[in-house]
Order: structure tokens, then C-alpha cells, then sequence
């Protein structure tokens, strides 16, 4: 399967960007969404289905929850370490976040434990 195939959805109200292949989930970034003091997609985890690794799927989900900010006009102010390498690497595409709005994200993240 190609990176080409897989359909990727953004599922807001769980907090969830999808990779789905044949109709499965095979790769999601779990994020949340921040409102003060700036709004933000904030990810935690990026997880791809075992069978499914070493496909492009992680790095697919990263470029487009920053497209997703972009087209919101959002900043992402990424907690998930996958994301921080892949924005390190890709910064044409990935704007970085200011360190306010990363302690605001590091903050709401302990405040919510139960959340991720």
C-alpha cells in the first residue's frame, strides 16, 4: 500500500487526525485544541498500526495537521515527539510555536492527566 492510498481525516470532536486505508485506521495523531493564549492544534501521540510502519504514514499525518493549522489559520505547538522531529526537519512547512504557547499546551496537558 502506498502513502497515496491512505484517506486522512481530521475527527475534531474525538481529537483525532486518521490515517484510513481500506476503510481501516492504520495511523493517528491524537491532539487537542488549545484556546488561550493563542489558538493551537496541540499533538500528543502519533501512532501507527504495526503492520503499517515504515510507509510515510507518520511523516503523511504530521504535513497535514500543519496544513490543517494553516488552513485555520492556528498555530501547532507540538508535545508529541514524533511531530517535533518532523517539524524540526521540515521547517518550510511546519512554523515553529512560540515558547508561551508550548508552556500553555505543557500546562493544559497536566492540568487534563486523564486525557492522553
Amino acid at each position: 500500500m502506498a502513502v497515496s492510498d491512505i484517506e486522512i481525516r481530521d475527527d475534531r470532536a474525538a481529537g483525532r487526525l486518521e490515517a484510513v486505508a481500506d476503510g481501516e485506521v492504520v495511523g493517528r495523531i491524537e491532539y487537542f485544541v488549545l484556546d488561550a493564549p493563542g489558538r493551537a492544534l496541540v499533538p500528543v501521540h502519533t501512532i501507527v498500526e504495526p503492520a503499517h510502519e515504515g510507509k510515510g504514514i507518520a511523516g503523511s499525518l504530521a504535513r497535514e495537521l500543519y496544513a490543517l493549522a494553516q488552513r485555520e489559520g492556528v498555530t501547532v505547538a507540538p508535545l508529541c515527539p514524533y511531530v517535533v522531529k518532523w517539524a524540526e526537519r521540515h521547517p518550510d512547512e511546519a512554523p515553529a510555536a512560540g515558547p508561551e504557547l508550548l508552556r500553555a499546551a505543557k500546562d493544559w496537558l497536566k492540568a487534563h492527566p486523564g486525557r492522553f
